[in-house]
């Protein structure tokens, strides 16, 4: 009877612990499932997944938003395809050397299905490795073809286009989308400033100069062209007045003051045969 009980209490201290090493394990596979199989990629987020033992990245599978069981030993990279402002403040050289202070902004997001292709030339954070140091680049290539007053004044609309079109053509091949690219300011030496803006008031001031002196010009022209007038049609009129048509003109005078009900005194044969008005009441 002592043999059977020890036996009996062998057995149940055996299955016991065989009991903790299932448990133990299940929890264990409880923690990894949790940690590593169950996954959700958010809105605005795409997922591309290593394989650790089934060929490695899979780039021509891109995880659209919702949830997903991966198995533990594999890895899932999310990436957010929102679009994302990088801002950099820099300084560079103009065309004659000057130093010039810009501020520029990007926004940029990754091509959405080309997220593996991103993950393995560049990684998670292209931002820093790819976007700034081309923005960088294309900022100084650019700003260095122009002088200072064009950058201030005249030509920050074309600088701004063809930092974007220099961008463009480099971020598109390596899958990111350039959505803007902005001149927040230009910001040159308080003396180059002041010399700008000195030149270009006295620019303005001559172009309001020269319109009034042209307004002027164009006034004095039209007077000239309007005395000639005159003075061709005096002429035309005089060589046209013969003795005999005065005289007709006159009788036909006569006629209507004569016909007028107020009074007057009219002799007929004035001066070159004219009627003479001598007074009326």
């Amino acid at each position: 009877m002592s043999i059977g009980s020890n036996d009996r209490k062998g057995v149940g201290q055996s299955r016991l612990i065989t009991t903790a090493i299932v448990v133990f394990v299940a929890f264990i596979g409880i923690l990894l499932f949790s940690n590593a199989t169950f996954l959700t990629i958010e809105a605005g987020e795409r997922g591309v997944l290593f394989k650790r033992f089934g060929g490695g990245l899979d780039k021509e599978n891109i995880y659209a938003p919702g949830f997903h069981i991966i198995a533990p030993w594999n890895n899932m990279f999310v990436y957010s395809v929102r679009e994302q402002q990088l801002e950099e403040t820099m300084d560079v050289l103009s065309a004659n050397g000057l130093n010039i202070a810009v501020d520029v902004t990007v926004r940029v997001n990754p091509v959405y299905n080309k997220i593996g292709d991103l993950h393995e030339k560049f990684g998670v954070d292209y931002l820093t490795s790819l976007v700034r140091p081309e923005v960088r680049s294309s900022v100084r290539k650019i700003i260095g073809r122009f002088s200072p007053e064009e950058l201030y004044s005249t030509r920050r609309e074309e600088v701004q286009q063809l930092i974007q079109n220099e961008l463009e053509a480099t971020l598109q091949p390596n899958y990111i989308d350039l959505r803007a690219t902005l001149i927040r300011e230009i910001r040159l030496p308080d003396k180059v400033k002041i010399a700008i803006e000195e030149k270009i008031e006295a620019e303005q001031k001559a172009l309001k100069y020269e319109y009034i002196i042209n307004q002027e010009r164009k006034e004095a022209e039209r007077k000239i062209i309007e005395a000639e007038a005159k003075a061709k049609s005096n002429q035309i009129l005089s060589a046209s007045l013969t003795d005999k048509i005065l005289q007709d003109k006159g009788i036909e005078a006569t006629m209507q003051l004569a016909n007028s009900p107020n009074s007057k005194v009219i002799i007929v044969g004035g001066k070159d045969g004219l009627p003479l008005i001598l007074g009326n009441n």
